[in-house]
Order: structure tokens, then C-alpha cells, then sequence
């Protein structure tokens, strides 16, 4: 008990509240630009958390995810161009809405749909996270190399549709991961006498490169291309707060989409996106009237929604206890943690009971801003939309280069962070993800750590990691996962030539 009124006099401390208030705020600006990504925002946004004292810093980067999330459905909504990808299903009714007049009332609804499933998704994390962290204090060195082996075994679901591109991807972050001296024996390894790679790459620069440097250099393409060209929004905004005939008609859809996107969150890899996509399927399976659908239906507008924000809570479920990112805003935030020193996993709970319940309560007023400020500032966030691309760009990659810098005061840091955006920039053109180069980065140390702990455990004998039932359990799921997406295909193409060579024998038969 002393524990949480701690930290309710942390996060209730102007300070504090004043950091939340900013997240949510500069989330949701993000998410209104179409081309800037909630990834991005968080990156660009890392680097600040080195000058905050306790978790203030990733309390900003909460707020941050929470307010972009939300902030793609304005443009959704209003142009008919989804600001994040999570939000790209709220265009199929929140469009039409638009257009015949009721732009106002569909913002309401995805208003108050993102609110009521970040809630919704920040009490599930409160009673699940601290249980599942419990379970978890009984691991040590063989079952912590498991479960970083099945967090990386999750690239195969945060990367691109080719699972080959997504192991590359890995490949990449794991190799990283290498440079600087040896874990166990203090040794170099591959740092070409140089004293700054003696450390390492350094975490921050090589964040903000792969994540906001280069869809700055993306933003500025597609400005080229397009011409500058931007949509104006289409009907002006009323009246936003839902009516109470709309509240009763969606608060069923609300509770479902909620309950949707918790659990999809809860699964490592998979993100908001895909949570919309089937909140909004799973609602109008369910509907009483599925042909208002694609046609401006409140209930389309709402579902999406409230399943994209939900998964923000069940994201920091695997995050806070296992140490494994739910998705890729999420590994990046784990670098906060990182920065902040604290470890990720069941430790943190017995450790650092007052930071864990001040994240608690900080997340839950990050998604309430979240509310209040689409509610309140609605008519003043739609004119963000005509901030032109050659104003914004270029103070993005300026923003890039300040963060990077400021991480060790290091020039270097900055050379680092440009090429890993132009890198990255190649890599998106070829329809690579980064988020398993993050995860690749992240988890590298842990699994090479716990690998070689516990061989030292059991005298070179790897049964250990087979013996131990927790241990045998995540490596089993980790290779399921890893070579599902190669089987799945495999074994749908054979019965399907199966059933064909069947279909080919009935209709040769005599009298068929």
C-alpha cells in the first residue's frame, strides 16, 4: 500500500503531470502528420528521457504512444489518409462519415472509442502484469535465455511479409549487438582499435537513425513526388462529444474491441494494425446491421479504434515481466528502461515496486489526456494538417541530429545516427521492417549472456536447456514460431494439390 501512495505522489507532482500532458499532446500532433509514425515520434522523442530523473522520461514516451495511436484517426477521419497504420481501417467509415456532414460525430466516437480501450487496456496490465510476474520470479540463467531466444523468435511477426527479410533483419541487430568488449571475459570484438566502438554502438543514435532520420529522408521523397500536394479536410467540425443514443448503440462494440486488442497486444509481435483490422471484422460480424458498413457506420469508426489503443496496455504486459517488447514502439521504449536502469522482467516488481505502480498509474493518466485533449482541442489539432512538409522535415532531421548528439555529446553518435538512417532508408525501400533490428539489438546481449551462464551451470552439457520444463516450454513455442510461416504455406499448398488430384480421380471415374 505505502508503495502505490508513493507513487501516486509521483505522478500526481506537477512535474510528472505536466510530462504525461506533453507526451500525450506531441503523440497526438505526430499521429496527425501523415508520413510521421508512431515509431518515429517515440525515437525522436528517446533522447530526452537521458535528462529526466526517475521514470518521468518513459512516462513521456507512454504519453507519446497513447496520443499518436489516437492521432492517426483525425486524418483517417477527416482526409481519408490514416496518420499511423493502426488506424487505416477507420478510414472505411469515418470517411463517408465525413463527407455527409457528420465529420464532428465521427471523431467523437473514435474519441472516445481510443479512450475507453486504453483504459480498459491499463486495468488488464495492472491485474495481469504483477500475477504473470510472480510465475517469473522462479527463472535463472537457462529459462532467461529461452525467453530471450522466443523474443527474438517474434521477428518472424514485427517484420515485413517476407519472414526471409525479417531473419535478415534479426541477423542484423544481433551482429550489432556484438561489437564492443566480450560479456563474460571483457575481451574486443570487432571494435578496429577503435576506443569508441570499444562500447558498443551506441543504442540511442542507432534508434533515432532506423526509425526518425529515415522517414525524414522518406517524408522528403514523397514530398518531391507528390508535389507538395495535401488534401484539405473535407466538412467542417460541430459538435464532437457522442450523443447518448450514440454512447448506448457503441459501448457493446467498445467492450469488445477492448477485449480484442488487450489480448492481441499481450502477444509479442503482432501490434496495433493488425488488432484494428480484426476488431472492426469481429464487429461487423456481430452487428445487426453489417450493410451500414463501409458506408459511414458509428460502430466501424468505433471498433478500430478502441482495439488499436487497447493494445498499448496489453503491450507493456510481456514488456514489464518477461522483458520481451510487445511491439515496436514498445522495444524502443524498452530502451528507456534500459536508460533508466532498470531491468526488465520479475525483478522489476520485487525491485522496484514504486516505479512499477507509478507506470501503472502514469499510463492510465496518459490515455485520460489522451481523451480529454481530443475532446477539448479537436478544431485546433486539424489545423496541424497545414503545416507544410518543407517546413516540417527538415526540423525533424534537425531534431534527429540534437538527439543523437545529446546522448554522449559525441559527434560520432551523430555520424552514427545519419548512417543508420540512410541504412534503414534502403532497407524500407526494400521492404524491410526494422523492428527486428531493435529486437536483434536488444535481445543479443540477454540470450549470449544466459546462453553461456548456464553451460557454465551444467558443465557444456546443453540438456539443460530440454530438462527444465519452462525452459523446454518457451524454446518448443520460440521454433514454432520461427517456422510456422515457412510450414503453414507448405501444408496448405499440399492439401490443396491433394484435394485437387482427388477433385481430377471423381470426375475421371465412368458414369461421373
Amino acid at each position: 500500500m505505502n508503495e502505490v501512495l508513493a507513487a501516486f505522489s509521483v505522478v500526481f507532482s506537477f512535474d510528472t503531470i505536466a510530462v504525461i500532458f506533453l507526451g500525450a499532446l506531441a503523440g497526438i500532433l505526430i499521429g496527425i502528420i501523415p508520413g510521421l509514425t508512431v515509431n518515429m515520434g517515440i525515437a525522436l522523442l528517446l533522447p530526452l528521457t537521458y535528462s529526466f530523473q526517475g521514470v518521468s522520461g518513459i512516462l513521456l514516451l507512454l504519453g507519446v504512444y497513447c496520443g499518436a495511436v489516437y492521432g492517426g484517426s483525425i486524418t483517417a477521419i477527416l482526409i481519408s489518409t490514416p496518420g499511423t497504420p493502426a488506424s487505416a481501417a477507420t478510414v472505411l467509415d469515418g470517411y463517408p462519415m465525413a463527407k455527409r456532414g457528420e465529420a464532428g460525430r465521427a471523431l467523437g466516437l473514435s474519441t472516445m472509442g481510443s479512450l475507453f480501450g486504453g483504459i480498459f487496456s491499463t486495468i488488464a496490465l495492472i491485474v495481469i502484469a504483477p500475477m504473470l510476474a510472480t510465475v517469473a520470479t522462479g527463472f535463472s540463467a537457462p529459462e532467461y535465455f529461452a525467453l530471450a531466444i522466443f523474443g527474438i523468435s517474434i521477428i518472424t511477426s514485427v517484420s515485413s511479409q517476407s519472414m526471409i527479410k525479417g531473419l535478415i533483419g534479426g541477423g542484423i541487430g544481433l551482429a550489432i549487438a556484438t561489437i564492443g568488449l566480450d560479456p563474460m571475459t571483457s575481451g574486443m570484438r570487432f571494435t578496429f582499435d577503435s576506443i569508441y566502438l570499444m562500447g558498443g554502438i551506441s543504442f540511442i543514435p542507432v534508434l533515432v537513425g532506423l526509425f526518425a532520420f529515415s522517414q525524414g529522408l522518406l517524408s522528403t521523397e514523397e514530398h518531391f513526388r507528390e508535389g507538395g500536394i495535401m488534401q484539405k479536410p473535407v466538412a467542417k467540425i460541430t459538435r464532437i462529444l457522442p450523443s447518448w443514443v450514440d454512447f448506448k448503440r457503441c459501448l457493446p462494440t467498445w467492450v469488445r474491441s477492448s477485449v480484442i486488442g488487450t489480448g492481441i497486444g499481450t502477444i509479442p509481435g503482432v501490434g496495433g494494425d493488425i488488432s484494428s483490422w480484426i476488431a472492426y471484422n469481429e464487429t461487423k460480424r456481430w452487428s445487426k446491421h453489417p450493410e451500414e458498413f463501409g458506408k459511414g457506420s458509428p460502430e466501424g469508426v468505433s471498433a478500430p479504434e478502441a482495439g488499436a489503443n487497447a493494445v498499448s496496455g496489453g503491450c507493456m504486459v510481456p514488456l514489464m515481466t518477461l522483458g520481451i517488447p510487445g511491439d515496436g514502439a514498445t522495444a524502443i521504449i524498452m530502451g528507456a528502461f534500459l536508460v533508466q536502469g532498470l531491468a526488465l522482467g520479475p525483478q522489476l516488481f520485487t525491485e522496484h515496486p514504486v516505479e512499477v505502480n507509478t507506470i501503472f498509474i502514469g499510463l492510465m493518466m496518459a490515455n485520460i489526456f489522451m481523451g480529454l485533449l481530443g475532446f477539448m482541442g479537436m478544431k485546433l489539432f486539424v489545423k496541424v494538417m497545414d503545416v507544410p512538409r518543407t517546413l516540417l522535415v527538415p526540423v525533424i532531421l534537425l531534431l534527429c541530429a540534437v538527439g543523437a548528439y545529446t546522448v554522449n555529446h559525441s559527434m560520432i553518435d551523430v555520424f552514427v545516427m545519419m548512417g543508420a538512417g540512410l541504412v534503414a532508408y534502403i532497407l524500407i525501400k526494400l521492404d524491410f521492417s526494422m523492428s527486428p533490428i531493435v529486437i536483434g539489438i536488444i535481445l543479443g546481449p540477454l540470450a549470449e549472456t544466459n546462453l553461456r551462464r548456464s553451460l557454465m551451470m551444467s558443465q557444456g552439457d546443453v540438456s539443460i536447456f530440454f530438462t527444465r520444463p519452462v525452459c523446454a516450454t518457451f524454446i518448443v513455442i520460440a521454433v514454432l514460431t520461427l517456422f510456422l510461416p515457412i510450414v503453414s504455406p507448405m501444408w496448405k499448398n499440399w492439401r490443396q494439390k491433394g484435394l485437387k488430384k482427388k477433385q481430377d480421380a471423381q470426375s475421371n471415374q465412368p458414369g461421373v
